[in-house]
């Protein structure tokens, strides 16, 4: 067994990340295996990938206990397939500025672990790639993250890195003056040009994780307004800009399906009489613009295909 207490220099820094640094035989995925497998333990207790340390933390590595399906660093680099090298090499970075970076986030990569201490995540890359970010926000396992798109979803995402980005935009989410506007393939004809959607939501009772939408006027749930433009009509399907006005979790894809006009891709949130073969590997929905005000004042926009 291994023992290290940490010196008031490490404080803050995650821990796969403080491993990757004292255990140079070890890959980071090697250390994040041992973490999961309960080889890892702060103060006696078992440790989590996300835990950030303290001065005088015992951090104990129990080297003794067998390590399954780990490989070597040579056999890493041939096969260089792993899924985080793969989602990891997708996120295109849009701008990168002292003060922010815009990135479009893939389809398939998780912003932040949840309490199932999830890895692979976007906060994994940049805490790797921006390290000088980590201590930026209230919740580490969160660390710089003022918003987040769905795991299915791809699109825009601003990141701040400075606190006072954070907080500046952080405050403009809170009243509702950042712009985000999406585009989404449905299915059906949607025969409105333009339309509201005002369907209140709430989570569901019967699944775990998912939301349903009320009827106008339901005393339950939270209110929610969705706004849509028809950009292009095809024989099956409609492709929309859609633009929420609240920021409910799912809200897009919840009020669509409740529309009648799911979002072609979405396993969630689909039409039950669809077949297995009419549903494509990913959700047509993506984040395509994004505007915001910096701490100068001035207004960015940006768009992707």
């Amino acid at each position: 067994m291994k023992s290290i207490t940490i010196k008031e220099q490490d404080q803050n820094k995650r821990l796969d990340i403080f491993l990757t640094e004292q255990l140079l035989d070890k890959t980071r995925s090697q250390i994040k295996k041992m973490i999961l497998q309960g080889l890892v333990l702060i103060n006696g207790k078992q440790a989590k990938v996300h835990n950030f340390l303290k001065t005088n933390d015992l951090v104990e590595i129990l080297s003794t206990a067998p390590i399954a399906n780990i490989k070597t660093k040579s056999e890493i680099n041939k096969t260089n397939n792993s899924s985080e090298t793969k989602i990891f090499s997708q996120i295109k970075i849009i701008d990168d500025t002292e003060e922010y970076l815009v990135i479009e986030k893939p389809s398939g990569l998780l912003v932040h672990p949840t309490n199932k201490g999830e890895t692979n995540t976007l906060v994994d890359w940049l805490l790797e790639k921006y390290s000088e970010c980590r201590k930026i926000g209230e919740d580490p396992i969160r660390t710089a993250i003022v918003h987040r798109l769905d795991k299915e979803v791809s699109g825009l995402m601003v990141i701040p890195k400075t606190q006072d980005a954070y907080e500046n935009l952080k405050k403009q989410f809170k009243l509702r003056t950042i712009n985000k506007k999406y585009l989404a393939l449905v299915y059906g004809q949607i025969k409105k040009d333009q339309g509201e959607i005002k369907f209140p939501i709430k989570r569901s009772t019967s699944k775990l994780g998912l939301f349903v939408a009320l009827p106008i006027g339901a005393t339950e749930g939270k209110k929610a307004l969705t706004v849509y433009w028809v950009k292009e009509r095809y024989k099956n399907y409609t492709l929309l800009e859609v633009e929420i006005i609240t920021g409910r979790t799912h809200q897009i894809r919840v009020h669509l399906l409740a529309l009648g006009h799911g979002i072609v891709g979405d396993q969630l949130y689909k039409n039950r009489k669809l077949k297995e073969k009419d549903t494509p590997g990913r959700i047509f929905l993506h984040a395509y613009q994004l505007a915001f005000t910096d701490l100068s004042g001035k207004r960015q926009e940006y768009q992707s295909d």
